[in-house]
């Protein structure tokens, strides 16, 4: 066990800005039109995110903590959907922090083409694109 140090520390925020320059993150409308072509959407926001504000149609469901295991191809818990290494990934989270991070990750396994959605599942909304709103099953009272 060694005590060299490590790296310098550095923040988060420098760290966000170094990792995006790995990604061609593309906004709403590049987003979906990428999904159209054959892109897979994967939203990895939590639960009571998707229970507040409602989904994309289409998008796969993982939750942040489980995106590797479910879209590795190699993987034994891969989705269905993960089918290859050269599948176009579009991460989506609530702002478009967090999957730019996970976007990163999934490259580090060989997902070339990962990238994220610039804005996030609020990007989305806003632009006016397709959201399946929650029932009202799933809105606390």
């Amino acid at each position: 066990m060694s005590d060299a140090p490590g790296p310098a520390p550095k923040s988060i925020d420098l760290l966000l800005e170094e990792k995006r320059t790995e990604l061609d993150r593309l906004g709403p409308e590049q987003a979906a039109e990428a999904v159209t072509a054959g892109a897979l959407l994967v939203d990895i926001r939590y639960a009571a995110l998707r229970e507040r504000d409602g989904t994309i149609p289409g998008a796969l469901i993982v939750e942040r903590n489980e995106l590797e295991w479910r879209l590795d191809p190699q993987g034994s818990h891969r989705a269905a959907e993960a089918t290859s290494h050269d599948l176009k990934v579009i991460v989506v989270c609530n702002e478009g922090y967090a999957s730019s991070l996970a976007a990163v990750s999934l490259r580090q396994l060989g997902l070339h083409r990962a990238t994220d959605l610039d804005g996030g599942f609020q990007a989305w909304r806003a632009a006016g694109l397709p959201v399946t709103p929650p029932s009202p099953a799933d809105v606390p009272a």
